[in-house]
């Protein structure tokens, strides 16, 4: 079993579009085993950006991801990490097809508005995990319809 860290980013419950995109999750057959609803202030962004802070777009993703409220979620099943990739689709609006999160979505043209942030590899995802979430707050459940999803 593999999980994965999943954000939607601000923009996503003014639209009243996070049921839709956690319901595709669900779909996809993949748990969500953590979730909460919170803001961000700019050093948790920092922290969790850290690896980008010298890419030129990095302060217009921090300004976005500041400009309202997130969802963090803890997501796992097998291949989580890759499953959820390809659900959202292409990081920038321009390359995400239609039929991913992304695709379907995002606003605009440029990294911030792709609505979704999915961690892309297994060190990436415990990492930012661990930013959002304290293992108590992670709850993993037994589900009676595996094998079906």
């Amino acid at each position: 079993m593999e999980r994965t860290f999943i954000m939607l980013k601000p923009g996503v419950l003014q639209r009243r579009i996070a049921g839709e995109i956690i319901s595709r999750i669900e779909k996809k057959g993949l748990q969500i085993t953590a979730m909460k609803m919170t803001k961000l202030d700019r050093s948790v962004v920092k922290e969790h950006y850290a690896e980008h802070l010298e890419q030129k777009w990095y302060s217009d993703v921090e300004d976005f991801v500041v400009s309202g409220a997130v969802i963090p979620m803890v997501v796992e099943g097998p291949k989580a990490i890759m499953l959820m990739r390809k659900l959202c689709g292409g990081t920038f609006v321009e390359k995400a097809e239609p039929g991913t999160i992304r695709g379907d979505f995002a606003l605009g043209s440029i990294n911030p508005n792709n609505v979704i942030h999915a961690s892309d590899s297994p060190e990436s995802a415990e990492r930012e995990i661990s930013i959002f979430f304290d293992e108590n707050e992670i709850h993993k459940w037994e589900d009676p319809y595996k094998g079906w999803a």
